[in-house]
């Protein structure tokens, strides 16, 4: 059954680090973080969305960790199973939360604007 506590804490460190790189805004596009279309318009859509669901991230990760240390000390294995099962839902449950938070946060970014384009209507500029 400690194998099975593991996973959780292992899982919650992991999720706890990404949530911190992003929101420090330390987190490179290279497929981790908060990855919608919204976000990946542009760098800056990308940092602050990340930036936004970072916090709920970390909040995550610490469940994951609880969890999996609850696990630790129940004295049954239907115990330590029921601790790992609530504290990976619970972890995924926020991480998902946190990630349509950044999402509607990169919404805000305006779109970045077609390299050679001053900014018309024309209608030239977008190829």
């Amino acid at each position: 059954m400690f194998a099975i506590a593991l996973i959780p804490v292992v899982l919650g460190l992991v999720v706890a680090w990404g949530g911190l790189l992003g929101w420090r805004e330390k987190l490179a596009d290279r497929g981790a973080g908060v990855r919608t279309e919204a976000t990946l318009r542009s760098e800056d859509a990308f940092r602050i969305g990340n930036k936004i669901a970072g916090l709920p991230t970390i909040v995550a990760g610490v469940v994951g960790i609880f969890a999996g240390v609850a696990g630790l000390v129940m004295p049954t294995t239907a115990g330590t199973i029921t601790a790992t099962v609530v504290g990976v839902v619970g972890m995924f449950a926020l991480v998902v939360a946190g990630g349509l938070l950044g999402h509607r946060a990169a919404l805000t970014v305006p779109e970045p604007v077609p390299a050679g384009c001053a900014g018309c209507s024309c209608g030239t500029c977008g190829g």
